[in-house]
């Protein structure tokens, strides 16, 4: 029996071992067949980075797919039941590296804008596609990078279907119209080295930083809103000491990360964090880094058309969330673009035997046929 397109597309994707920021030639691929679907296409290069920008037609508003061509590193390929970069169907599962995140979804993108500027509706909007090779790493000079050339040229994005894996338990149960804030943050606590059988002599910055960062812990820093959760205060790592066991140490280093809620912004919390570590009065000093800002698409025109395509494909309505991580949508949202992800199930993503179910391909590739469908509708 041979592979539906949509299952074989992927596969020619995942046998292309694009890890960060190496794309492999999955945009040289994927630009030979939107050339043969009438697109034109743009090669954008940016450090070592690849980007695509290809575009359809001429009228109407544009509609966009974005996503990445690049992939996480595969971890010992010894634990995967296959390789990584040889694509397997066991089960009905697509196993392969970047199956979920986001090679599947791509080639759903890839297949519905072929079938769709076949059709009559395509007269009704452009159709692009903005992919990049630098979404899973430093996303310095993928989405972000491009986003800037296309508003230098004046040209906007009206809508904008990113293909995330945004589904939890079956496809479609979940689409992501925005995403938090991410704010990182490496405190420094410095206190006074010395022998730890003289503590009056030292001061022990260790000792200093829990009821710290316990403060900054229990703190409520905001209450979310309809579509946001409340800003969320995590602690990632903690480091001290010098080795010796008889040693207090002269300083402690943590970093930290806020994902946070519109109701918040990135220059309140920092003065809130430093205000709040103040009154302990320890010496201390935050090296501070931005990821992303909040984006949220509300109730509207890309929405209530993600709502139908779904609804009609699955048979079942879609939550609509904000959770996760970042995702290059949030380059894309501030230009004024509506925008959402919808691509396939995410629990194995990043994982030693990443998948997909392969019946989940083709739904998705019918999700984003109807989806182009309402939005072309007058």
């Amino acid at each position: 029996m041979s592979d539906s397109d949509v299952l074989a597309l992927s596969k020619s994707l995942i046998r292309l071992p694009s890890v960060t920021p190496d794309d492999k030639g999955c945009q040289a691929l994927m630009s030979d067949r939107l050339r043969r679907a009438g697109f034109t296409c743009e090669s954008l290069r940016f450090g070592e980075v690849d980007n695509l920008w290809a575009v359809h037609g001429n009228n109407g508003p544009l509609v966009v797919f974005a996503g990445h061509t690049d992939v996480v590193p595969t971890g010992p390929e010894a634990q995967w039941s296959s390789p990584p970069f040889e694509p397997e169907v066991r089960d009905g599962l697509l196993y392969g590296r970047g199956a979920a995140d986001m090679k599947g979804s791509l080639a759903a993108m890839l297949l519905a804008a072929e079938s769709f500027v076949i059709s009559s509706a395509a007269a009704s909007i452009r159709l692009g596609f903005l992919i990049t090779s630098d979404e899973e790493g430093p996303a310095t000079d993928g989405t972000v990078k491009v986003m800037q050339t296309l508003a230098e040229r004046g040209e906007t994005i009206d809508y904008c279907i990113v293909g995330e894996p945004s589904s939890t338990a079956r496809l479609g149960d979940v689409i992501k119209n925005g995403r938090r804030g991410s704010l990182n943050g490496r405190l420094t606590v410095t206190g006074t080295q010395g022998h730890i059988a003289y503590p009056h002599l030292a001061d022990n910055p260790i000792h200093a930083a829990m009821p710290m960062l316990d403060r900054l812990c229990t703190e409520q820093w905001d209450n979310g809103n309809e579509f946001f959760q409340p800003s969320s205060f995590q602690i990632s790592n903690i480091s001290a000491g010098t080795g010796a066991s008889n040693v207090i140490p002269a300083e402690l280093q943590c970093d930290f990360n806020f994902r946070f809620s519109p109701e918040t912004n990135a220059d309140e919390l920092q003065a809130r964090t430093e205000s709040l570590l103040s009154e302990f009065g320890q010496r201390f000093h935050i090296d501070w880094s931005l990821s992303g800002n909040p984006f949220i698409t509300g109730h509207g025109r890309l929405l209530a058309a993600c709502d139908k395509a779904i609804s009609k494909v699955t048979g079942h309505a879609p939550a609509i969330s904000t959770g996760g991580g970042t995702s290059d949508g949030r380059f894309i949202a501030p230009y004024g673009a509506e925008l959402v992800e919808l691509g396939p199930v995410n629990e194995s993503i990043h994982k030693v035997d990443e998948h997909v179910r392969v019946a989940d391909l083709e739904m998705l590739l019918s999700c984003y046929k109807e989806l182009l469908n309402e939005l072309a509708a007058v």
